[in-house]
């Protein structure tokens, strides 16, 4: 089975076939953050989505060249760099790091490119000049440079290819100065804005007097740059399709830089809004929650990945703590057999097992099914319990399933806790040993109750006691 994916603008499921000739390189661009902030798990169920795509496609063979944009100025960061007296390059910096750092705590792998928009200002320019020069784009009264969407039309072009819109009621012919609007309006967006005094002094020169780019036109200009004027794969969250990625195919095929017969971009894959216990996620409700709000509670980011990958990307997703809890108790389900494996499969090295393997790999062919490839990882982990418990799992087919799994998670990328107990713990557990040989059960069963408070447990083996997170 070929891998096929749902595309945003065709409203179907599709087999995927890179334009690549050989079939093998892929080109794949997710929208990055906007660093005015500490990113939030919204955000974050976007970025391990596309983490995700990008680990399944190497997994199946495919070359992925995978940009992830920064964008590090727009309306908001302006905005704040005013409000706190500081520059542009200072306020972004701080954000943009602790990004980075939630990415690893989530084990998202680094996109090969993460390009900042205000690197790329003279590719933006280059852009806006040949829509300028296309009669695409024009000047006005405020000198800020719009894109016109009737002649964009006019030249044949289609505006309102990845959302339906009734254009007859909606507002034509406004223009909108701001980064985002709404759908209510469909409007000329600016490409370049004119200096005024509240920028103060996050602007550049351009041939049309001194300004900053408009947040569309950074996308399409870096993905251009570094991907070529059509490549295979862009992502983001759903809420980017209009009008942020219709802007953005109306800017880079406006400019009509693209082979004849090719489009912008082949798929978009839009992943759908995450909730938080059943609502929208909001500060004033009391469920708005950054990777950090969720660290500080205990949880690990295994147990914020597995949750945020446990869902198919075009469900509406329900984030709850509860939920994580569930992902804790999964993956120490995993941890406990894929130790069990690795102390049965001793120093023995063996090629994965290819049953899990399968079953697993055409789930995700079917429009990345996770659910199903977690279903299949399950039923793995409880038939490779029942064999070691019943002694029937010789050394080799130990370490072929536990190759297996290993294989398996180089897409999900939960991997096993290697965690090892704190020191204290460890003095607990030797002293509820003592005080089992001196018969001295119910200390020995306060220690085992304190340690369960502490989130763990004992589990007595073959080498004698040891613990084990819950």
């Amino acid at each position: 089975m070929a891998l096929s994916l749902h595309n945003t603008i065709s409203r179907k499921v599709e087999p995927f076939i890179p334009f690549d000739p050989t079939g093998k390189k892929v080109g794949m661009y997710c929208c990055g953050p906007t660093v005015h902030d500490f990113a939030h798990i919204g955000n974050f169920r976007t970025f391990v989505f596309a983490d995700l795509v990008r680990r399944y496609l190497e997994f199946r063979g495919y070359q992925v060249n995978h940009v992830m944009n920064i964008t590090d100025v727009e309306d908001k960061i302006i905005r704040r760099v005013r409000e706190q007296s500081t520059t542009l390059a200072q306020y972004t910096t701080k954000y943009s790091n602790a990004f980075f750092e939630d990415l690893k705590t989530l084990n998202c792998v680094a996109p090969h490119h993460i390009p900042k928009a205000t690197d790329y200002i003279p590719e933006m320019i280059d852009l806006i000049s040949r829509l300028m020069e296309r009669g695409i784009a024009y000047q006005a009264p405020d000198q800020s440079i719009y894109f016109s969407i009737e002649k964009y039309q006019g030249c044949g072009c289609q505006y309102g290819q990845l959302v339906k819109l009734d254009f007859e009621e909606m507002r034509q012919g406004d223009r909108v100065s701001e980064d985002e609007y709404e759908k209510e309006c469909v409007a000329d967006f600016a490409l370049w804005k004119a200096r005024v005094p509240d920028d103060g002094e996050v602007y550049w020169p351009s041939p049309w007097g001194e300004g900053r780019p408009g947040w569309h036109i950074e996308c399409s200009a870096m993905s251009m740059k570094l991907l070529g004027t059509s490549f295979d794969l862009h992502l983001g969250g759903e809420d980017l399709a209009f009008p942020h990625h219709e802007d953005e195919i109306a800017q880079s095929e406006g400019a009509n830089l693209q082979e004849e017969g090719k489009p912008f971009v082949k798929y978009w894959l839009h992943g759908a809004h995450l909730l938080v216990e059943g609502k929208k996620m909001s500060k004033s409700l009391g469920n708005f929650f950054t990777l950090r709000d969720l660290t500080d509670q205990d949880y690990n980011g295994r147990e914020i990945r597995q949750l945020m990958i446990s869902a198919h990307y075009r469900e509406t997703f329900n984030f709850t703590l509860d939920g994580l809890a569930g992902a804790r108790t999964a993956l120490n389900r995993i941890n406990e057999c894929a130790t069990k494996l690795r102390e049965a499969a001793g120093n023995t090295q063996a090629n994965p097992a290819t049953e899990v393997v399968e079953k697993f790999t055409t789930a995700l062919d079917d429009n990345l099914n996770v659910s199903s490839a977690w279903a299949a990882v399950f039923d793995w982990v409880r038939d490779c319990n029942r064999k070691l418990v019943d002694n029937s799992m010789d050394p080799e087919t130990a370490a072929s399933e536990l190759a297996a799994w290993e294989h398996i998670d180089t897409v999900l990328g939960v991997g096993v806790d290697q965690e090892e107990a704190p020191a204290e713990l460890i003095e607990l557990m030797e002293e509820r040993t003592k005080a089992r040989k001196a018969k001295d059960f119910s200390r020995a069963d306060a220690i085992r109750e304190e340690l369960t408070s502490k989130g763990w447990t004992i589990e007595d083996t073959a080498e004698g006691p040891r613990l084990k997170r819950l």
